[in-house]
C-alpha cells in the first residue's frame, strides 16, 4: 500500500510509515517560483520537513511534481526535470547519506503522457513516473512501457 503526501499532510505521512505504507513525499514549485529561480529553495524547504520526520528511507518515494504541471499539460522538460531530480539526489547526498542518495527512488509527477514519457524515462536521476489523467486513459500502457524501449 502507498500514501501520497506532501508537507500539508507530513503527519499523515509519517503515521502511514509506521503502518507499514510507502510513502510517496511529494515536493514542487509552483510556476512564479520556477520563474523566479527559487525551484530548489522550495525543494529544500520542502525535503527538510520530510527528513526531520522520516526514520526509514527504504520506505520512502521522493515525486518531485511541479505544481505549475499538474494537469495542465504543461511538463517540464527533460533536461529541466533531470537537473531537478540531480539537485534532488545531490540533497540527499549531503543531507540525508550517500547511500540513501543513491538508493531512493525519485520519481516525475506532472502531466506525463504516452509522447513525453520516452524522453524522461532516459534521464539518470528519473527513477520513475507518478500519473495522473493519463492513467485513465489507453495511452498509459505506453507509459507503464516506455522504459523498456
Amino acid at each position: 500500500p502507498v500514501l501520497c503526501v506532501d508537507t500539508t499532510a507530513l503527519s499523515s505521512g509519517i503515521n502511514a510509515e509506521y503502518g507499514g505504507l510507502i510513502v510517496i513525499a511529494c515536493i514542487g514549485e509552483k510556476a512564479e517560483e520556477r520563474k523566479s529561480g527559487s525551484t530548489m529553495k522550495v525543494c529544500i524547504e520542502q525535503l527538510t520537513a520530510f527528513k526531520d520526520n522520516i526514520s526509514d528511507w527504504n520506505k520512502v518515494v521522493i515525486a518531485y511534481e511541479p505544481v505549475w504541471a499538474i494537469g495542465t499539460g504543461q511538463v517540464a522538460t527533460p533536461e529541466i526535470a533531470q537537473e531537478t531530480h540531480s539537485n534532488i539526489r545531490s540533497w540527499l547526498a549531503a543531507n540525508v547519506s550517500s547511500e540513501i542518495a543513491s538508493s531512493v527512488r525519485i520519481i516525475y509527477g506532472g502531466s506525463v503522457n504516452g509522447k513525453n514519457c520516452g524522453e524522461l524515462a532516459k534521464q539518470p536521476d528519473i527513477d520513475g513516473f507518478l500519473v495522473g489523467g493519463a492513467s485513465l486513459k489507453p495511452e498509459f500502457v505506453d507509459i507503464v512501457n516506455c522504459n523498456k524501449s
